[in-house]
This record gives C-alpha cells, sequence and structure tokens, in this order.
C-alpha cells in the first residue's frame, strides 16, 4: 500500500497542519522575547515540539508500506454500528439533573465561600476514582466541578446503553462496550487543558514534560506500538526466562524447551506446558521469584514448555489442525525422549482449548492414555459467555480483520490493541497521561515487557478460530468440528482434570471456563483464584498475595460452587501439587536424559531457544 492509500498517513497530514496553524499562533510572538526570558525559553520549548513533530511527519511520508496498527481510522471502522442512540429513562434523567444541582450548589458554595474570607471546607464530593485522586482535583472548585460533573454523565450515559430497550443483548453488551470506551477517552484527565496535574508539571519543567511526552509518543507511533515499560529493562536468558534448560526439539511451528532440574528425584510422569502462541511463553517464566517454571522444577517435576513461533509468511497456510498436531507431537516426543507410557499436560488460555481438543482426539483413536492428567489454565472451551472479546465478534469485524492479514499472518500489535482496549483506562490513558503528558520514564515492570512483547498470528487459524469458537461455539457441539481428519466430541474425555479460573478475569470469565465442567466425563477439580488472567495464575507461594476457593466440582454452576466454597489465603499453586501427586506419585533419580545436555544427549541450543526471540 503507498502511502498517499495509507489512512494513518492521511491522519498525521490532518494532526501536522493542525500543530502548524496552533504553533503560528504562539511562536511569532515569543520569538521576539528577550534571550534567557521565560517568554523565551516557552518560544524554544514551542519551536523544539514543533521541530520533532514535523521530523516524524516527513519520516512518515518518506516511508512506504501496509497500514500501522495505530491507525485511528482502522479503528473507527471496527467500531461503526457500536452506538446506536440511547434513550435513559425519564426517571434517570430527572435523577441526572438532580445530582447535577446538588453538586453545582455545593462546589459553588465553597467558591463563594472563599471569595467572602469564610474558612469553609470543601464538600464531600460524591463520586470517587482513582483517576482524580490528585489534591490538584479537589482543591481547586473549577477542576472538582469538571471531574465530578464528567463521573455523573459517565453514570448516567452507562446507565443509557444497559437500559436501552429494542437491541439484542448481543448488540447491548457491544454498546456498553463502546459507550465505555468512548468515555473513558474523553475523560478530562487526558487532556492537557482540563488536567490540572498536567499544567502544574508543565509551568514547573517550563513545557519539557511535553517535549519528553512527544518524544515517548513518536517513538511509539513509530514502532506502532504503546508502551508500557522500560525496553532495555530486561533480557530475555538473563533476567527473563532465564531459567535452565535446553531446546531439545523443533519444527517449523514450536521449540520444544526441557528445563534441568533442580533436585535428586524428580516425578516419573513428567510435565508438558502449552502455552498460549498469541503470547511467549515466559509469561510462566518471568524473574526467578514469579517463574511458575522455576518453582515446578524446584518441587521435583521434569518440566518441558513448548515455545511457539511467532508466525510470518510461512506460516499463511497454518490452521487449528498444525497446532493440535503439534500438541500431539510434543506429547510423544516427550514421551520416547524419557521411555514413559504417558505425560502430564497444561493447557494455557487458547493452548488450553486447543488441549481440550487433542484430549477428545486422542480419547477417539484410543490413546487417550498417553496423557496422565491435564490441568487448564484459564481456558475455554463453551463460549456462549466468554465475556468482552464477543464485542469484536460479528461479520463485519471478523471481514475486516481479515482484511489486516494480506501476507497471510495478523500482526501481533493489532491483538494487543484490542487486549488493551478491554481495559482502556488502565493500559491506554493511564499510559497517555503519564508518560506522552507528565513525560515521566517508563517503570521496568516484567509482567508489562512481557505484555508488550507481541506474537503474529497465523490468519487461517485465527479467523477460524473466531468463527468456529467464538461465534458459532461448534467445539462444545459433539463432531461439528474435525481436526486432523479426527472428529471432536468432548463428552470423550475422561482424563482426570484440574481446572483453575480467575475470578476477575475479563478475557476468560470465570463462568465461561467452568462450562468445561459440563462437558467433560472423566474427574474434574474446579478452583476459582483470585485477581484475574494473568496476576491469577502467575502467583508464587512466596508473593503472600490473593486468595482461591475450593469447593463442590460438581455443583449445578459456579454460582452454586461459590456460594458453598471455602476460601483460602495466598497462592494455589500447593494445591495443584497437591493434585498432581495424587495423579501418580512414584519417583526416579533425575539422571539420563532427566539432565538435558548431558553426556550423549544431543540438544538444539540454551534455553530459551530462538524461537521466543523472534519477532
Amino acid at each position: 500500500m503507498s502511502d498517499k492509500q495509507d489512512p494513518f498517513g492521511t491522519f498525521f497530514d490532518l494532526q501536522g497542519e493542525a500543530m502548524r496553524e496552533m504553533f503560528a499562533q504562539f511562536t511569532p510572538g515569543l520569538a521576539a522575547a528577550a534571550p534567557g526570558s521565560e517568554a523565551a525559553q516557552w518560544a524554544a520549548t514551542a519551536q523544539q515540539l514543533q521541530g520533532m513533530w514535523m521530523q516524524f511527519l516527513s519520516e512518515k511520508a518518506s516511508q512506504q508500506g501496509s497500514a500501522n496498527p495505530l491507525d485511528p481510522m482502522q479503528w473507527m471502522t471496527m467500531t461503526q454500528g457500536w452506538a446506536p442512540k440511547t434513550a435513559a429513562a425519564p426517571q434517570a434523567f430527572q435523577k441526572l439533573m438532580q445530582e447535577s444541582m446538588d453538586l453545582w450548589q455545593g462546589v459553588f458554595g465553597t467558591m463563594l465561600g472563599q471569595a467572602s474570607g469564610e474558612a469553609k471546607e470543601a464538600p464531600e464530593l460524591p463520586r470517587k476514582d482513582r483517576r482524580f485522586s490528585d489534591p490538584a482535583w479537589q482543591e481547586h472548585p473549577a477542576y472538582a466541578l469538571l471531574h465530578q460533573t464528567y463521573l455523573m454523565l459517565a453514570d448516567y450515559f452507562m446507565h443509557a446503553a444497559k437500559e436501552v430497550e429494542g437491541v439484542p443483548e448481543d448488540k447491548r453488551a457491544q454498546l456498553k462496550f463502546a459507550t465505555q470506551a468512548l468515555l473513558e477517552a474523553m475523560s478530562p484527565d487526558n487532556f492537557l487543558a482540563t488536567n490540572p496535574v498536567v499544567l502544574k508539571r508543565t509551568i514547573e519543567t517550563g513545557g519539557q514534560n511535553l517535549v519528553k511526552g512527544m518524544q515517548h509518543l513518536i517513538n511509539d507511533l513509530k514502532r506502532g506500538q504503546l508502551t508500557h515499560t522500560d525496553a532495555d529493562a530486561f533480557t530475555l536468558g538473563e533476567n527473563l526466562a532465564a531459567t535452565p534448560g535446553k531446546v531439545v526439539h523443533e519444527t517449523p511451528i514450536y521449540q520444544l524447551i526441557q528445563y534441568s532440574p533442580s533436585t535428586e528425584e524428580v516425578l516419573e510422569v513428567p510435565l508438558v506446558i502449552f502455552p498460549p502462541w498469541i503470547n511467549r511463553f515466559y509469561i510462566l517464566d518471568l524473574t526467578p521469584k514469579k517463574s511458575f517454571i522455576k518453582w515446578a522444577v524446584d518441587q521435583g517435576i521434569t518440566v518441558f514448555v513448548v515455545s511457539w513461533k511467532s508466525a510470518d509468511e510461512s506460516m499463511r497456510d497454518v490452521v487449528w489442525d498444525d497446532y493440535i498436531r503439534a500438541q500431539i507431537d510434543a506429547i510423544d516426543h516427550v514421551r520416547e525422549r524419557l521411555d514413559v507410557p504417558s505425560v502430564h499436560t497444561i493447557g494455557y488460555c487458547v493452548a488450553g482449548t486447543t488441549l481440550a481438543a487433542t484430549l477428545a482426539i486422542l480419547a477417539r483413536r484410543d490413546e487417550a492414555e498417553k496423557v496422565k492428567s491435564a490441568t487448564f489454565f484459564t481456558a475455554q472451551v463453551d463460549f456462549e459467555r466468554a465475556g468482552e472479546l464477543l464485542n469484536f465478534i460479528d461479520n463485519k469485524q471478523l471481514e475486516m480483520i481479515g482484511k489486516l492479514s494480506p501476507d497471510g499472518y495478523l500482526d501481533g500489535r493489532y491483538l494487543a490493541a484490542t487486549f488493551n482496549a478491554l481495559r482502556g483506562k488502565d493500559l491506554i490513558w493511564n499510559y497517555v497521561v503519564n508518560n506522552y503528558m507528565l513525560g515521566e520514564d517508563y517503570p521496568a515492570f516484567d509482567l508489562l515487557h512481557w505484555n508488550g512483547d507481541v506474537t503474529n498470528l497465523p490468519a487461517k487459524w485465527h479467523g477460524a478460530y473466531l468463527r468456529d469458537l467464538y461465534r458459532d461455539n461448534k467445539l462444545v457441539q459433539s463432531d461439528a468440528l474435525s481436526a486432523d481428519g479426527t472428529p471432536i466430541d468432548l463428552t470423550r474425555v475422561e482424563t482426570p482434570t484440574y481446572v483453575q479460573a480467575g475470578k476477575e478475569d475479563h478475557i476468560a470469565p470465570a463462568e465461561s471456563v467452568w462450562r468445561i465442567t459440563d462437558h467433560f466425563k472423566g474427574d474434574v477439580t474446579f478452583l476459582l483464584a483470585g485477581s484475574g488472567h494473568i496476576a491469577g495464575v502467575v502467583n508464587p507461594p512466596s508473593a503472600n498475595k490473593y486468595q482461591y476457593w475450593t469447593g463442590d466440582s460438581d455443583a449445578s454452576s459456579l454460582g452454586e460452587f461459590v456460594e458453598g466454597a471455602t476460601e483460602h489465603p495466598g497462592s494455589w499453586w500447593p494445591h495443584w501439587l497437591e493434585w498432581l501427586h495424587k495423579q501418580d506419585d512414584a519417583k526416579v533419580q533425575a539422571k539420563g536424559k532427566r539432565k538435558p545436555g548431558g553426556k550423549g544427549d544431543t540438544v538444539i541450543e540454551d534455553a530459551p531457544g530462538r524461537y521466543v526471540k523472534t519477532r
């Protein structure tokens, strides 16, 4: 696509004109200011900002290539049809009017008291939000009124979206999601002129916070992705993904890593972990204190992990069948390498969904005994209640997503933008304020580093997955799907199963994860963990954080499970380990090929391998 056809380029042409007009209003007068004066300093800042922006536009104009994932026109197209007219009930509007009058009277009463010299305390503001927690939002009545009015209107419009009549339930959910996203974007803290904290910083620094923020913005626009953390703070194999091990097997789709034992004895049955290929595997191997992989190795488990390759043009024909075959291949390779009849397995998120299909296929082929047990981390098989991601799954959006993959793979930055949009207040606008407007440095945060380390997806697999599972929910329909020539029927799965769900998970809601208990026929242990999709999984015992609930896994619903559940403080990992030992407690010496790369053992390279570093 030429730059003339690139709506991203067109957008920034318009932005450039706006910037030129804005600076033209101020810089002539400022340029005449005396050298060294405050006005001259502001003139220099303005010219610096203008120069940085113009240089970026010049570089952008000289580039050729496909549209950028941050292209606002792409996202506008994607959200068309999300905002039908809403009409809240008359009583809701009356409540809004009354609350507005109360708020104005309280704030203006404070202003009149200040004007007359009376020592009048500021009224207790009715709405709290951490975006406005800085005292500057309360100290000046105008800003108090501004942010309180915004919060009041936000409540009103969200109520209107929830109560709109004559709209199907799925479209109502889309409307609520779109309304929330729009309200978050329009928050007064996102704008320089209406954010007292940013204005104060701008005055204190002579505008240098804006210069620094402009550089952050330009850097992000160049890379096509919002930055959340210091890119130079972490190096794979050194302070992330650093658990010792070797790559012992490799295919065009994945590398298989075996980790070196840290105990003299290990469980005879090894563990094979399938992380999601929409992210990097080292979410389970962050810093040593947070690493599930290291912790499992230290508990005497022989751990293997699949490291998926980020898709490129060579993977344009890869489909779900290929990932299922890859899981079976990894299981068989470990069985053969260690000369064991079966393995324990873990499937996380989309890889857990795929593991369910793999188990069904093995059962259909009378090969279920290859898997001793299966553990699912926040994995769905029934997508009827799949949460907020359903807001991105309709025919129009699927068609648009298909157009974003001209080379046979979906750029991972699109997926990152989608997940960020699910929590826009925390993962988008918080960083706009802190890094673009306040000009703050990025923190060194391992989890956010992983979150920004995106992976590309095979377009054929991605499209079929969204249609067949999210839209049509075929995985729970017996024999509605086939893979590798075998029909899939989840009711054939009798493998002992451990299911973990996150209480606050917005990507794989606990109610959706629970439904695996309705389809598997074997023994299922369900556990509800505190927190969400990531922190609910990556919660080491040493952190002493969160909690988990155990209860009746045969309950008729998640609600019934919760009602009779017992809460336990801290990490659920030891509970899982106890369950794993109950499946098979036999141990062997950690020698021979239990120590990868030892005498006579040919390996490919050190962990974490090449695939995880491929962009």
